[in-house]
């Protein structure tokens, strides 16, 4: 068996009870037995999302999510504004590009979290934007973008407000109907820690409206058809569901609301601020801005002198602790090291002691116990 530890940004660390439900026998997934668990699920769904609106499954990965919302809403001519400040905001670009459908890019340095004075400017200049599309927690760059400060200036447009919490839901604040949010999505395995395979929206009912009236080009990610057999009695999802991984997710949203929603976003943004506090005391450079660091994943530039191979080799090799490498242009520049899901201090302090190690072998002038003392005073304080 791999006995890897797996600190990357998704998929993420999977509990024993939740790998468990998986074993259960599968039942009729048009049975009341399985519409009881959807329908439990897709209610701690909301409750997570922070809404009094439905949510719906749909099996894939949260890429499926985020075509589902697009793709709903689009027809001939329409303008999408696409806030693209890393890979995941490319990707929505990308998706709306795809439908023949006019994508306006408001291009983010990668690093930088978008300005939301830019997509007012954004608005004003095109009246006629049917919706914005968000990435929250940009895990190619480790950036949190202002979904709450973006939803305010939403408040005074048409647009629907399309936001990717994939990687933040469980994990920061995600509040959908406090931060007006119209269409949310997300997936599985990131800090929900269940296993990939299953992505969750939900939608106003402003949203409903448009997808309603649109004449949308898409068959298994018809959101109306989610809807009919969602509210059906018992509850179903139109096409075949991913029964084992549904107890799966049903598990882990059980485990989240034991925790408290609140109380797991606070041990999220404690091991952040462990981790860019270590990284920080072993004279290693952060790549994005600080002020704008994700509660989720932390990026960090690659120190001269040694590879991307290098680095991450011996970690994943000799230490058995795996971190993500970057993205397109980022790809052999910064190291991504995920702190999401169930991840606490045990499994930070075991990565950074592998780091420490790792760049004393690479011939870094590093003080060996420096960067896992900054994670123990980091979480200390807690204790006392």
């Amino acid at each position: 068996m791999n006995e890897t530890l797996l600190m990357i940004p998704g998929p993420t660390r999977v509990s024993p009870r939740v790998l468990k439900a998986m074993s259960e026998n599968i039942v009729n997934h048009r049975s009341a037995i399985f519409g009881k668990i959807l329908s439990e699920t897709t209610e701690m769904m909301s409750e997570v999302f922070q809404t009094e609106n439905h949510s719906y499954m749909i099996t894939g990965s949260g890429t499926a999510a985020m075509e589902a919302a697009v793709e709903n809403i689009l027809e001939t001519g329409d303008k999408i504004l696409n806030i693209v400040g890393g890979k995941f905001g490319e990707r929505f670009m990308n998706i709306v590009k795809s439908h023949g459908v006019n994508s306006l890019p408001l291009m983010v340095e990668w690093g930088d979290a978008v300005n939301p004075d830019d997509v007012k400017n954004a608005l004003e200049e095109n009246e006629d934007i049917k919706a914005v599309t968000l990435v929250h927690n940009e895990t190619s760059t480790g950036v949190a973008n202002p979904i709450k400060e973006v939803g305010k200036i939403l408040t005074d447009y048409d647009a629907l407000y399309i936001v990717d919490t994939v990687s933040s839901l469980g994990g920061d604040e995600v509040y959908v109907d406090d931060y007006g949010i119209d269409i949310c999505v997300t997936g599985s395995q990131k800090c929900l820690a269940a296993p990939p395979g299953l992505a969750a929206l939900t939608l106003s009912n402003d949203a409903w409206e448009v997808v309603e009236r649109t004449d949308s080009q898409t068959y298994y990610f018809d959101l109306k058809k989610y809807r009919k057999s969602g509210d059906a009695e018992p509850p179903e999802t139109p096409y075949t569901p991913a029964v084992s991984l549904t107890y799966a997710l049903n598990e882990a949203l059980k485990v989240v609301m034991e925790e408290g929603l609140r109380n797991r976003i606070k041990r999220h943004k404690l091991a952040a601020k462990a981790t860019r506090n270590a990284i920080k005391s072993l004279d290693l450079e952060l790549f994005p801005k600080e002020e704008v660091s994700s509660t989720t994943v932390t990026a960090v530039n690659i120190p001269e002198g040694v590879t991307d191979r290098e680095f991450r080799g011996i970690m994943r090799d000799k230490y058995h602790v795996e971190l993500a490498g970057g993205q397109d242009h980022l790809k052999g520049n910064v190291f991504r090291i995920g702190h999401m899901g169930n991840i606490t201090h045990r499994e930070l302090i075991t990565t950074i002691s592998a780091m420490e190690m790792t760049l004393r072998e690479l011939d870094f002038d590093v003080e060996m116990g420096e960067g896992v003392a900054a994670v123990a005073d980091t979480y200390l304080p807690e204790d006392l």
